[in-house]
């Protein structure tokens, strides 16, 4: 049964390692977003005016929040998946 759990942590593991080169390149991904963001001069910009500002900005809030969206459920799942584990261990102290 050990060997078993063992065997799970090492896929929940290496499921971790590859969800976490996921979300280091959403994070570049959002970290050169807002530099171009940051590089957008501060006099008027030519967005076609304040309809195309607006526009252009409700697009990057939408990529920060969906990126915000996706750190939340990888957090939930690997809640979970943690919450597992432990629950496994705690039975086989209990067994022994």
């Amino acid at each position: 049964m050990e060997d078993k759990i063992t065997e799970i942590i090492v896929h929940l593991s290496h499921s971790h390692q590859h969800m976490a080169r996921v979300i280091d390149a959403e994070r570049q991904v959002s970290v050169r977003m807002a530099q171009i963001v940051h590089a957008i001069p501060d006099v008027e910009p030519a967005f076609e005016g304040v309809p195309g500002m607006l526009e252009n900005t409700g697009l990057v809030n939408k990529s920060v929040v969906s990126y915000l969206n996706a750190v939340a459920d990888l957090q939930e799942a690997l809640a979970e998946n943690l919450g597992i584990v432990v629950k496994e261990m705690k039975d086989l102290s209990e067994e022994e």
